[in-house]
């Protein structure tokens, strides 16, 4: 493996660390000009194919449902569907008549680069407010000796994204040495070894983090969340590949040195967020208690 994806690997990893240990305005800053960045790029895969999408507005509209998700979560959802109608309506006024496409790959932009990944901030939120003890919402643990302690956003967040890290780095690792069967043609690297590898990862990662936090039936609520995270995150990264193969490239961009795009390093993270966020928002608090 090249030292240029080590090195720009870590750093992602310290900075993506220092974001969820801080919460507050640092994460949901921190992560608005991560999908900025990634919805650059799906404009440009979208351009590849002659589309011309209404990025400007979007990338605005996008914005402004983060910041929404933040600081008002409950109307994140309605401004959504007040953001997909204010695009139409741009688009409908445009000296040259938009088509179909230019339609729907604005519409993508908002659903996939920006609204789904709005479920990390609500999701890093859970239970945040109330012990925040830095500047701008900010949050920094007085003892790491009891993780229980610690405020569920932070936990859940930092879990699911240590399933995510298991899963890709299982998968890659697993593939590369005994992978042999293809999964899918649209990406041919990746193998059904690798994937259930890194499946397997997911969920053992899921079964300790939901004992460690004490969760209800714990073996059966770590194993659905890593099966639902190993899911997830396998079908992000297919849904662009997909993207990729059909603009005609490699990678979504030459960003991160030795991994390509900023959506190239975050595609296993889009689905993921609403799936968890409502995983232990609707699901949790269900089960039975011992």
């Amino acid at each position: 493996m090249p030292w240029s994806r080590i090195i720009s690997g870590i750093v992602a990893i310290a900075v993506a660390l220092g974001m969820i240990l801080l919460g507050g305005w640092y994460f949901t800053v921190g992560f608005g000009v991560i999908v900025f960045l990634g919805q650059l790029e799906i404009f440009q895969l979208v351009r590849a194919k002659g589309i011309l999408p209404a990025a400007k507005t979007t990338l605005l509209v996008s914005q402004i449902l983060l910041l929404t998700a933040h600081i008002a979560p409950s109307l994140a959802s309605a401004l959504l569907t007040v953001g997909g109608t204010f695009i139409c309506f741009y688009l409908l006024f445009q000296p040259k008549f938009a088509t179909i496409a230019d339609v729907a790959a604005s519409i993508l932009g908002l659903f996939y680069g920006g609204y789904l990944p709005s479920f990390w901030i609500r999701l890093r939120d859970l239970g945040s407010a109330e012990v925040a003890n830095l500047p701008l919402g900010g949050y920094w643990p007085e003892s790491w000796l009891s993780i229980t302690a610690l405020p569920q956003g932070l936990t859940v967040t930092l879990l699911a994204f240590a399933c995510i890290w298991a899963s890709d780095i299982g998968a890659y690792a697993i593939g590369r040495l005994f992978g042999r069967t293809p999964l899918s043609n649209i990406s041919p690297k990746k193998t059904v070894e690798g994937a259930l590898f890194g499946m397997a990862a997911s969920i053992c990662v899921g079964l300790l983090g939901s004992y460690s936090l004490h969760w209800p039936l714990w073996p059966l609520a770590g194993s659905a969340l890593g099966i639902l995270i190993g899911t997830s995150s396998l079908l992000g990264d297919l849904t662009e590949s997909l993207m990729k193969r059909d603009a005609g490239v490699k990678d979504s961009g030459d960003l991160i040195p030795g991994h390509g795009g900023m959506l190239d390093r975050t595609d296993s993270y889009v689905f993921t967020g609403a799936l968890v966020y409502y995983f232990v928002t609707l699901l949790l608090p269900v089960l039975p208690q011992r």
